[in-house]
């Protein structure tokens, strides 16, 4: 045998004796690798994440678990101190340390922006076999206007501001047999399908929706313009109502055009949505 092919099976042999000693045969990684990854009901467990990304779902719960500031008064037009945004829920994605990580530029609410995300995180899981990718949508500009509540659109009538596209904030629908659909990620009307570009299922599979501090002062201040404040608000006192009627899960950045380079120092690749 030449020397070439004995240092061949010699690092064959190491590298299944490394598989061994952390319990895993060539065969299993073989089979893992094809049926990653599984995905438990949601019905059981109300999470469409993969059993297999466990640096994703332990951020998700620590995210739940983190506190979101939702009873202001006023807020100024410039945040100078970190608990007048969601700043442990923020750094908890900052320091995120799996992946690989995707920061979306999300401005335009009627756009493909849900899809984009929704097909990233599918070709990530199955192709590229990475179930701790991470999407954050880095959400401003009119697209802001989707993680305000129901109250929030019938009170100050933001559905005048979507150019008849939106009569109400149906992006945060959830259709009633997604649940039944969870485990079958080719299902083409289940949650990994288009029929599942919403915001309350990406919330579901571990997209971290970012808010805007700045997008909330200027629409106020176009509401107050517009007349469209039925209590008479201040702009500071505006602002904070609309703050306090974020959706759930949506972390609060000073502002995200600033908070974007932040995500981008932490390692999360940049991407413009159109």
């Amino acid at each position: 045998m030449s020397d070439h092919e004995q240092k061949g099976g010699s690092q064959s042999a190491n590298r299944r004796d490394l598989l061994r000693g952390i319990g895993v045969s060539v065969g299993a990684v073989g089979l893992a690798a094809a049926a990653l990854p599984a995905y438990a009901s949601t019905a059981e467990t109300g999470s469409l994440e993969s059993s297999s990304g466990t640096a994703l779902a332990a951020l998700t719960k620590k995210l739940a678990a983190l506190p979101r500031r939702r009873n202001f008064k006023t807020v100024p037009m410039v945040l100078t101190s970190p608990s007048e945004w969601d700043s442990e829920a923020l750094n908890a994605v900052l320091a995120y340390r799996s992946g690989p990580k995707q920061v979306w530029d999300n401005t335009n609410l009627a756009g493909p922006w849900l899809n984009l995300m929704r097909n990233s995180m599918n070709a990530q899981i199955w192709s590229w076999k990475h179930p701790n990718f991470l999407a954050v949508s880095a959400t401003h500009g009119p697209a802001h206007l989707a993680l305000y509540d129901q109250t929030i659109w019938d009170k100050y009538q933001l559905a005048s501001f979507t150019k008849g596209k939106f009569t109400q904030n149906t992006l945060l629908g959830t259709p009633a047999d997604m649940q039944e659909s969870a485990v079958d990620f080719e299902n083409p009307a289940g949650p990994f399908s288009p029929s599942g570009n919403s915001i309350s299922i990406l919330q579901q599979r571990g997209v971290v929706f970012v808010g805007c501090h700045n997008a909330i002062w200027e629409f106020s201040g176009m509401l107050i313009k517009k007349s469209i404040n039925p209590d008479g608000l201040a702009h500071e006192a505006l602002a904070a109502e609309l703050t306090n009627h974020l959706i759930p899960g949506v972390v609060l950045s000073p502002g995200v055009v600033a908070t974007i380079p932040q995500l981008q120092l932490a390692g999360f690749h940049y991407i413009a949505a159109a």
